[in-house]
């Protein structure tokens, strides 16, 4: 659908597996930039490709005019397209330098990040032609540039570009949604990369990965505000879970913390447990939002 003038926004769904027995439905959003060329912000899973060429069609484009990918991180339902998208366009890769190693070396991630299905959610590694880093640009031509916001947190290497142009901020996944899963790594750099994004003045559309567009200048900083307390309603559950169970560890918490949040206890995987973790290295601080 389209959103702004020249963004337009794409939702694509996958199956994440959780245990051997189940999987839970999810999905993602990739952004397209139409502008003289075209600039698609994340990818979605391996085989998202052929929705976002389809879409690309029916908006009366070619698909040999994305002429750059730009992920806003590493994980699997952002580059899991990568290495087909640059394939089939010849398009240019673009992401934070943190994020690089693990764009290039799928195995890297895979055995440090491990989930169930990754490798049916990556279609395997693709070369970074650009290197981002915060406060960097990218001329996407017809007066459109791009800046570069490190966001780390959700993951060493996030960025939240920014596209002044429609006062459009593309968060990927820096802000938690609210109700959701917790998954970051370091929920310190987190609060201070949504307080950073709180900072920027005029913007008007939230494009985040795991909702739909958001319009309207106040319902975007409402969200993060809203994600802010979130961190810190999940930190409040770990406290709490932490001092009725002192002797247990992050992955023995995990699901009692997630009842505890109304969320399902068999949602206790890897990426999960690492967030719970985030927690516990802060667990003397009992506010997470004080200044």
């Amino acid at each position: 659908m389209q959103v702004t003038e020249h963004i337009h926004a794409i939702k694509i769904p996958f199956k994440l597996t959780v245990s051997p027995e189940r999987t839970v439905d999810r999905f993602v959003y990739a952004y397209l930039i139409f502008g003289k060329q075209i600039c698609l912000i994340d990818c979605g899973v391996s085989a998202s490709e052929a929705m976002i060429f389809d879409y690309v069609r029916e908006a009366g484009r070619d698909p040999q005019e994305i002429s750059m990918l730009v992920l806003t991180h590493s994980h699997p339902d952002h580059i899991g397209a990568s290495r087909a998208v640059k394939g089939e366009t010849g398009c240019q890769v673009a992401a934070h330098v943190d994020a690089q190693p693990w764009i290039e070396d799928i195995e890297l991630q895979a055995k440090h990040r491990p989930i169930a299905n990754f490798h049916s959610l990556v279609g395997g590694p693709v070369e970074v032609d650009l290197v981002l880093r915060d406060g960097g640009t990218l001329d996407l031509g017809d007066g459109l540039t791009l800046e570069v916001v490190h966001t780390p947190g959700h993951s060493k290497g996030s960025i939240s570009p920014l596209l002044r142009e429609d006062g459009a901020l593309f968060s990927g996944d820096a802000l938690p949604m609210a109700g959701g899963l917790p998954i970051y790594e370091d929920v310190s750099s987190s609060i201070r990369s949504i307080r950073r994004l709180r900072g920027i003045k005029g913007l008007k559309v939230l494009f985040a990965s795991w909702d739909a567009p958001h319009r309207g200048k106040d319902r975007v900083y409402e969200l993060m505000d809203g994600g802010l307390r979130y961190f810190q309603r999940i930190h409040e559950a770990v406290r709490k879970v932490t001092a009725d169970f002192p002797s247990l560890d992050a992955r023995e918490l995990c699901p009692r913390v997630l009842r505890n949040l109304g969320l399902p206890e068999s949602a206790t995987i890897p990426i999960v447990v690492k967030s719970i973790e985030a927690h516990l290295k802060e667990i003397e601080c009992q506010d997470l939002l004080r200044e």
